[in-house]
């Protein structure tokens, strides 16, 4: 039963440090790129667009194609980033605990 206790202990611990980090999500700002760096969006921790820098030369009414796939590939690397960000976070938070497969937090 010793275990048992201090699984759930290490169980209150994450989930507290889970708050912790969700609130760290709101504050935090990837910047993903696309084009050599002519488009670069900002998104926070939760995946929202806070801003996107176009340069000029690449605005060409005439090939709007071009431009809407940059901002798209500038949106999934900042999504990647962003990604990498919190499953880094996540497992420093379980690193002593092993979880069964398959179980997934937050609960």
């Amino acid at each position: 039963m010793k275990n048992l206790g201090q699984m759930m202990k290490q169980m209150q611990d994450i989930q507290e440090k889970m708050q912790s980090m969700q609130e760290q999500q709101q504050t935090l700002e990837v910047d993903g790129t696309s084009g050599a760096g002519m488009v670069r969006v900002t998104l926070n921790g939760k995946g929202e667009m806070r801003g996107i820098s176009l340069d000029r030369s690449i605005v060409d009414p005439a090939d709007i194609e071009v431009l809407e796939d940059l901002i798209m590939a500038a949106v999934n690397d900042a999504r990647a980033k962003v990604d990498q960000h919190m499953a880094e976070g996540m497992q420093k938070l379980t690193g002593g605990l092993s979880l069964p497969p398959g179980f997934k937090l937050p609960f």
